[in-house]
């Protein structure tokens, strides 16, 4: 028997297409020859300049050359999409509209404003990235569901995500035609080429509705040049014909006239043809608008000015070729006028980031022969590998951007007799990464992994990348040890031991374990004590009291450690254990603090309180006979939001040191 399906009715919650002309235009015809008017893209370079400055003053990171590359293909694909409500429906009752390049968003934001979507002011941008805004480092529907249908962030994502937009389209009988916008980094991606495959396979079978996938193509990630450091994705691009999309190719990426006819004309050959589904490769150049971003490797991945930068005016000028609105320099010259004036530091206490003491035990271990090798997915700047693969060059490849890829190539290379390492942030490598960890155990072939930006460490990207399930995600995985990390002098530490219990293992005839090394963003003491005795497996007792033991580990060890001295100056004295080792836990070292400390139990962590270290150290507790009570502080059932620093999400979800405090005195 066959049932007609009939969909829930569901809220749709965007906001509607603007009515009024952009503050800032410039005119284009269309196919049939009439003029329209669309925002400048000029402008959206400006003002994400603009608002990347206020984000970075807060002390948060931005992005310039995604979006630089974007902007002429949002402003003629905003134009299009919102003067669709001619015939009585909304624009989102005519397109979906996904974006696969997460750190192209900020761009997004800046053409609507100009074009006043949803109310959002050029003020509205000046609080991109914190903690108080909606618009945040990635598009999150769960945050900002007027602007945003499809979070997006891990790159990759959000294809396939459009394809199943497609599909429920055709399935209840809309005409609704989906397009999404995607890079040549993301299309590295695993679930990417899936989706790619599948969607004209599936379409030719009549069961996905009108579908253009717009690629930015400017052979640039994070890193570099993709070519340069990876392989060549021209290939990729080629193969899109046999797999049965109708492939449209343009060279002049920031031509704006030549954009807007491309994309008219993929549209109207999507919905001519439903069955073969439309790929429009455009050839951008990442950073466009300023010659400097233009010519780096990266594109100018990241945004290239300092917090108070006196070249914001120039940049601002360059974008508009010498000729910017008067508007645009004040609100810079402004930017510059606020400059505060240069504090000196409050701590004497020398600090550094985690990454670094990774990176000299890998060092030290592949000067005395080891045969470490690094397998990268386009983060090394970021996780720190980067300095050991500029020591030893032979010893690395990245890639690219493909994280599961990344751990399934080291598998290989475990079997092969190599020591590998792999490198990530936390959320990529502990969600597309994890069946591949699995497999390490399965087949025999460990890994080594630096997963970093853990937590609420990556603050300003938001939701899509704060990593708040790691300990669980991987922690029940057999013959895999879970360590967090605190600072330098603990990550050369258990670094070093890492790769040399895995030699032991190998010349024993045994598996060695997969160890899985989390650490964060930010600088911290490069040691908390001059005594730290960092014996593999064992909890260390950086502060000793009586009126109850703390227990945490990586970067919340500092809060507990503030939390300390604060109540220190109440009378009170607490014991502070940094348990690094999450899923083999030292019981007996908290076992003796707790009785001397009545029983009193608090656990703190970056990362959900449900299936994360403190409930597994509560288990293991119990299951060795303690008796105590127990507070846990951490996230209880919350995704993220951007901020512009880590502590500011800590002080939101209770896990600072006032919030240990609080549950103390």
């Amino acid at each position: 028997m066959t049932v007609k399906l009939k969909p829930l009715s569901v809220k749709n919650k965007l906001a509607s297409a603007p009515t009024t002309e952009p503050k800032y235009s410039v005119e284009v015809k269309n196919l049939a020859g009439e003029t329209v008017k669309l925002g400048d893209p000029k402008v959206t370079r400006a003002l994400v300049a603009l608002m990347d400055q206020h984000a970075v003053i807060g002390g948060a990171a931005a992005h310039w050359g995604g979006p630089a590359a974007y902007a002429e293909m949002s402003s003629a694909l905003h134009q299009i999409m919102f003067s669709s409500i001619s015939n009585g429906k909304e624009w989102h009752e005519n397109y979906n509209f996904v974006n696969d390049a997460g750190h192209a968003e900020n761009g997004i934001y800046a053409v609507r404003a100009n074009l006043g979507f949803d109310g959002l002011t050029f003020d509205d941008l000046r609080k991109f990235r914190s903690i108080e805004s909606k618009l945040t480092g990635h598009g999150e529907a769960h945050l900002n569901p007027e602007g945003v249908f499809i979070s997006n962030g891990p790159l990759g994502s959000g294809l396939p995500q459009a394809q199943g937009l497609a599909m429920g389209d055709k399935l209840s009988g809309s005409e609704r035609a989906t397009i999404c916008v995607i890079s040549d980094g993301a299309c590295m991606e695993g679930e990417a080429k899936e989706a790619m495959a599948a969607i004209p396979g599936l379409a030719a079978k009549g069961k996905m509705n009108p579908f253009v996938m717009i690629i930015s193509d400017n052979n640039t990630k994070l890193g570099g040049r993709i070519s340069d450091d990876s392989f060549d994705m021209g290939l990729t691009f080629a193969s899109l014909k046999d797999q049965g999309w109708n492939v449209i190719n343009l060279e002049e990426g920031h031509d704006l006239q030549k954009v807007y006819h491309a994309i008219e004309d993929s549209i109207a050959k999507s919905k001519a043809n439903a069955n073969k589904p439309v790929a429009l490769v455009i050839k951008t150049i990442k950073g466009y608008g300023v010659k400097s971003t233009e010519e780096s490797a990266s594109g100018g991945h990241g945004y290239p000015l300092g917090a108070y930068d006196d070249k914001l005016p120039g940049f601002i000028s360059e974008i508009f070729q010498g000729e910017a609105p008067s508007y645009f320099l004040d609100w810079a010259n402004e930017i510059l006028a606020s400059k505060p004036e240069k504090k000196s530091s409050s701590s004497s206490a020398p600090s550094d980031k985690v990454q670094t003491g990774v990176a000299n035990a890998l060092i030290k271990a592949c000067e005395e022969g080891l045969p470490i090798f690094s397998v990268s997915a386009d983060l090394q700047g970021s996780t720190g590998i980067k300095d050991f693969q500029k020591a030893f060059p032979n010893n690395f490849i990245d890639v690219g951007i493909a994280e599961s890829n990344m751990v399934s190539a080291a598998v290989g290379l475990a079997k092969a007799g190599f020591i590998p390492v792999v490198d990530t942030f936390a959320q990529f490598g502990v969600t597309k990464g994890n069946l591949p960890l699995i497999m390490s155990q399965l087949s025999g072939g460990p890994v080594i992994c630096l997963f970093s930006h853990s937590g609420f460490q990556d603050a300003a990207d938001g939701a899509s990348h704060q990593a708040t399930t790691y300990f669980s995600a991987v922690s029940g995985i057999p013959n895999t040890v879970v360590i967090s990390l605190s600072c330098k002098a603990e990550a050369e530490s258990y670094m070093y031991q890492a790769v040399k219990r895995y030699e032991e293992a190998v010349k024993d005839g045994i598996t060695p374990e997969t160890t899985i090394f989390f650490f964060g963003r930010e600088k911290h003491p490069i040691s908390y004590t001059d005594s730290t005795d960092f014996t593999w497996g064992k909890a260390q007792v950086l502060r000793e009291g009586t009126d109850g033991v703390v227990v945490t580990s990586g970067p919340l060890v500092q809060e507990a450690l503030a939390a300390a001295d604060e109540l220190a100056t109440k009378g009170k004295k607490i014991t502070v254990i940094n348990t690094p080792f999450i899923n083999r836990f030292d019981t007996e070292t908290v076992i003796n603090q707790l009785k001397k400390n009545g029983g009193k139990l608090v656990t703190v962590e970056d990362h959900q309180v449900t299936g994360g270290a403190g409930s597994m150290l509560v288990h293991a507790l119990k299951l060795a006979g303690a008796e105590f009570s127990v507070t846990s502080l951490g996230n209880h059932g919350h995704f993220g939001q951007s901020a512009y620093q880590a502590k500011e999400l800590y002080k939101l979800h209770k896990m600072d040191s006032s919030a240990i405090v609080e549950v103390l005195k």
